[in-house]
């Protein structure tokens, strides 16, 4: 029995398919959607999502944030950004990561809440790099 994934962005949706298993970037940790999963929401944060078919990854999906809503035979993804992984920019994912890191410099340090944000910017844009490179 497959589980029903949609990846959707604020621009499309860039997947809405079938597979066997999709593994997603959680903020706590990758998590797996299998069919039959009890019901979970989650945050995001910047990385991988693979779909599994088969016993192998067919695709795989930068995400830059967002959330995840799973159910027993569903797995909807709401990311903030989504890009097909093959699609990724080295040198654009370097470029957000100066600008993230640049951003985290000129912020108030007291500002406990912005630099939370900001630090999660910066995070995303490193698991981008990384991911870029693969």
């Amino acid at each position: 029995m497959p589980v029903k994934v949609d990846i959707i962005s604020p621009e499309r949706v860039l997947v809405s398919r079938e597979v066997d298993m999709a593994v997603v970037p959680g903020m706590e940790g990758d998590i797996a959607a299998m069919p039959g999963r009890a019901p979970l929401m989650l945050l995001l944060r910047g990385g991988v999502v693979d779909l599994h078919d088969g016993g192998t990854v067919t695709d795989r999906y930068f995400v830059a944030g967002g959330f995840a809503d799973f159910r027993g035979d569903s797995c909807t993804i709401l990311a903030d950004s989504a890009t097909k992984l093959a699609d990724l920019s080295p040198q654009d994912a370097a470029a957000r990561l100066a600008a993230a890191e640049a951003a985290v410099d000129r912020a108030d340090k007291d500002d406990v809440p912005a630099q939370d944000l900001l630090q999660e910017a910066v995070q995303s844009a490193r698991a981008e790099v990384e991911a870029a490179g693969q």
